[in-house]
């Protein structure tokens, strides 16, 4: 495992921001109605203070309402109401391409699929009659591996309005739906090729997303029986004075309520290429219960240079792209087996193509698929119990307690044998 020194290193533009990453909290557009999200209280009561109840998550545990500009201090008023936070964008970030291809087979060039032996698992399991549903930018079901993608299912949930399947709205949704479960029809092979996909699109047409539409986009995961949902959305590390306003609690409930309900929620660790375990930092999604929180690796299973890592912050490792370092990850010339682009991790976008990406973004949806082939054997499950059966899967770490891998880099035939 590599040596962690207090100095960050910087992560050159570009490489390693596959993942999603969240604007400053308490951002919203200028208007007089804003969203909030809170935790507790009773919607007669909201009302009665004068807010509109929109959405109800985590069995009315969390809501969501509107009302006046800067009010949070009436909200908090409202009696039972145990947290509040205004409601916040969700910024994507550019995820790194590097070739695109069009029809040609590619298993080769998934070194991802490989070192997690899925290949070989598949003579076990392919995840048939599993959902999984990627919360995301969308997913494009007209690529020709993506052909299980349940439009009726699939929903858009944008600017507080859920609607019907809409596609992608860049690429990243996309390829992440792919790594989890692409059928192989024409080019790569995900994970759980025959599992079936869900698009929740949490992202619009501008390249934002708001916190309560997350939120809400994993509850519907729950209500609709998915296996996996793979939340490759995250923020930067947060200090741990913000644990102050309802933010933390809010995604806590709601993640426990989905694994209540039998969805394992996979999550990326974040690109941040911080230790979460200094200075009381956290995270969003990862840092609550209820989530598996997955960092990235390299063909040779170190730790990938911009992953976030941390003592009980992470559940398991899995293939994300690039190596320990960013020059071996870019330097044609260094002795690796695998050199760039394809270090990184080949899968799906949209336009019936391919493409290299790198990111903790890229690692949990490995995860997200191992879900569906350990649901496929034995569909009754418990969140918890495919959670253990993944990380007594895993190889490379003495228990759980890595702070890189948590129990390990993921091993799929290991899990499912």
């Amino acid at each position: 495992m590599q040596n962690h020194d207090a100095t960050r290193r910087r992560l050159l533009r570009g490489v390693a921001t596959a993942g999603l990453t969240l604007g400053a909290v308490g951002t919203t557009s200028a208007r007089s109605t804003v969203t909030y999200v809170v935790v507790g209280g009773s919607s007669g009561g909201l009302e009665r203070g004068g807010f509109s109840v929109e959405r109800e998550l985590a069995g009315g545990s969390v809501r969501v309402v509107s009302g006046p500009a800067d009010a949070e201090g009436d909200l908090a008023a409202v009696d039972g109401i145990a947290g509040v936070t205004r409601d916040f964008e969700v910024e994507l970030a550019d995820p790194v391409r590097e070739s695109s291809h069009t029809g040609a087979a590619a298993s080769d060039l998934q070194w991802d699929k490989e070192v997690t032996n899925a290949f070989e698992a598949h003579d076990v399991t392919t995840g048939s009659g599993t959902r999984i549903a990627i919360v995301d930018t969308g997913v494009d079901d007209t690529h020709p591996d993506l052909g299980n993608v349940d439009t009726g299912s699939s929903r858009s949930f944008i600017d507080g309005e859920v609607g019907p399947h809409v596609g992608d709205a860049g690429q990243h949704g996309t390829h992440v739906a792919g790594i989890a479960a692409a059928t192989g029809e024409a080019g790569v092979t995900g994970i759980a090729p025959d599992a079936e996909l869900v698009s929740l699109r949490v992202f619009g047409a501008e390249g934002s997303a708001t916190f309560a539409d997350v939120l809400a986009a994993a509850d519907y995961a729950a209500e609709i029986g998915a296996d996996a949902a793979n939340m490759s959305i995250g923020t930067e590390p947060i200090p741990p004075q913000a644990n102050a306003d309802g933010t933390r609690v809010a995604v806590q409930r709601v993640m426990q309520s989905v694994a209540r309900r039998g969805t394992v929620t996979t999550v990326s660790a974040g690109n941040s290429e911080t230790d979460m375990q200094r200075g009381g930092l956290f995270t969003l999604p990862t840092s609550v219960e209820g989530v598996m929180a997955v960092s990235a690796t390299g063909p040779n299973d170190e730790l990938a240079f911009y992953s976030n890592y941390g003592t009980g912050e992470i559940t398991v490792g899995a293939p994300g792209g690039g190596y320990e370092t960013l020059e071996k990850t870019i330097d044609p010339g260094a002795d690796v087996e695998r050199p760039y682009p394809t270090n990184l991790v080949y899968s799906t976008i949209p336009g019936e193509s391919y493409a290299w990406f790198a990111g903790t973004s890229m690692a949990a949806p490995q995860v997200a698929g191992l879900v569906g082939l350990v649901r496929d054997l034995d569909p009754d499950l418990n969140a918890n119990r495919v959670e253990s059966a993944i990380a007594r899967g895993a190889e490379g770490t003495d228990g759980r307690g890595d702070p890189e891998l948590g129990a390990g880099r993921i091993d799929a035939l290991d899990t499912v044998s």
